[in-house]
C-alpha cells in the first residue's frame, strides 16, 4: 500500500480536533473495510515517525512532534509547497516532509516579520 500524505494530513487534523486526547484506531479484522485498513496503516506510519504514540492496545495519542507537524502543514499554501518540493526531489520521507514544511514556515515568518530565523 502506498503512503498517502494527504490522508496523513487529514488524520492529523481530525485527531487534533477530537474532543478526547485518545485516538482509537479502527480494529483490524478480516471484515474491516478498505478505508479502515488504509487508516490503520497510516496511523502505524504516523507511529513509526513519532507523530503519534501507542498508549494502549489500539489507542494512540498525538505527540509533541505530531503537533509540531500539524502546525507546520496547517496552511494550505505551505502544504502545497511541501508536496511540490517533495515531488521535485522524487518523493520524500515523512521526516523530510516535516523539514520542508518547517523550512517554508520559517521562510514565511522571515518575510512577514522582517527577521532572519
Amino acid at each position: 500500500m502506498k503512503r498517502d500524505d494527504d490522508l496523513i494530513r487529514a488524520l492529523l487534523f481530525n485527531y487534533e480536533e477530537a474532543d478526547d486526547w485518545l485516538l482509537m484506531m479502527p480494529g483490524y479484522t478480516k471484515d474491516a473495510s478498505e478505508e479502515e485498513r488504509r487508516e490503520r496503516y497510516h496511523v502505524l506510519l504516523l507511529s513509526d515517525e513519532g507523530f503519534v504514540t501507542e498508549v494502549g492496545n489500539g489507542t494512540f495519542r498525538l505527540t509533541a512532534q505530531g503537533h509540531d507537524y500539524i502546525n507546520a502543514i496547517r496552511s494550505d499554501d505551505v502544504w502545497e509547497k511541501t508536496k511540490d518540493g517533495a515531488a521535485k526531489i522524487g518523493g520524500a520521507t515523512l521526516g523530510i516532509m516535516k523539514d520542508l514544511a518547517v523550512a517554508y514556515i520559517r521562510q514565511e515568518a522571515a518575510e512577514k516579520l522582517g527577521i532572519e530565523l
